[in-house]
């Protein structure tokens, strides 16, 4: 059977939205974070502490990063969790090298002064770039696939993994650059996270999905095994179709969204689901980190 045209569409905006995203994010690197020496956590982050302290490479720091953590991933997470994580893994050190000399041609010619405009133009920057990343479903790799591994083997939520890792990060920057670059980086990451959830992906911290579907079996393996997530099964009685039969209601974090609408849709283009904004999920842990209910 084969793809139709609004598929085909659907996946060609994915893919120019993630490598676009990955374009910005990179260009951000170089243009605002790597000159003015912002950490704001991620592979990223800990290459720039790198190269300020040991004058390692931050750009190879990076590309070194993330084809050891798309290998660790394979090995300790499976091929399932690493697929979404492979092309952003190759993806986004290219990013980096080619929006380098960018980067320094604009700052060649454009000059800013004044740093609290550096810190708001970064945070719109990173914000807008990592909200097209989400958006796209796709992934950029290292830090997201430590992230994946903390919480699988420490049992804490990704979203708590996340926060921790970042203050760690940024807390450590601020020994290495000083703590004005502390504040700035603090800054940055709560108007960037305000735009991703704002403007981007919705302001509520998880999605909850109802989905009624005549492929159950196979997206209960699928939120199983790629979300590892677990689920609840309502009883229903449909008034229109006049038959008995199952919800699957689903929690899951706002950054997996888009992939789990997608990954839904790719197995049953038919499926009715209704999606709400979810503000707190509290108890019932899945294997690693994903709540359910």
């Amino acid at each position: 059977m084969g793809v139709s045209k609004q598929e085909l569409a659907k996946t060609i905006i994915r893919g120019l939205t993630f490598v676009l995203g990955t374009f910005f994010l990179g260009l951000t690197f170089n243009l605002f974070f790597k000159p003015y020496n912002l950490i704001v956590g991620s592979m990223s982050g800990i290459g720039l502490l790198l190269e300020k302290s040991v004058g390692f490479s931050s750009t190879l720091f990076i590309w070194l990063s993330s084809i050891a953590f798309l290998i660790i991933s394979y090995v300790l997470l499976g091929k399932e969790s690493t697929s979404n994580a492979v092309v952003g893994s190759i993806l986004y050190p290219i990013m980096v090298s080619t929006t380098a000399p960018i980067a320094d041609f604009i700052n060649r010619y454009v000059t800013i002064d004044e740093h609290l405009l550096i810190v708001i133009l970064a945070s719109l920057a990173y914000g807008i770039s990592n909200g097209m990343i989400y958006k796209s479903g796709f992934s950029t790799g290292g830090g997201d696939i430590l992230m994946q591994l903390i919480s699988k083997y420490l049992k804490i939520p990704t979203a708590s993994a996340n926060a921790l890792y970042s203050a760690i990060i940024v807390f450590l920057s601020g020994f290495v650059f000083g703590w004005t670059s502390f504040v700035y980086a603090i800054i940055i990451l709560i108007i960037s996270n305000i735009l991703i959830n704002k403007l981007l992906v919705g302001i509520s911290n998880s999605k909850v999905f109802f989905i009624r579907t005549v492929k159950a079996k196979e997206i209960k393996n699928m939120i199983n095994k790629e979300f590892e997530s677990g689920f609840t099964i309502l009883s229903t009685n449909s008034s229109f179709l006049k038959r008995h039969g199952e919800l699957i209601m689903v929690a899951v974090s706002t950054r997996s969204y888009y992939r789990l609408k997608n990954r839904i849709l790719d197995i049953d283009p038919e499926a009715f689901f209704v999606i709400n904004d979810c503000y707190e999920v509290k108890g019932g842990m899945r294997k690693s980190n994903i709540p359910f209910l």
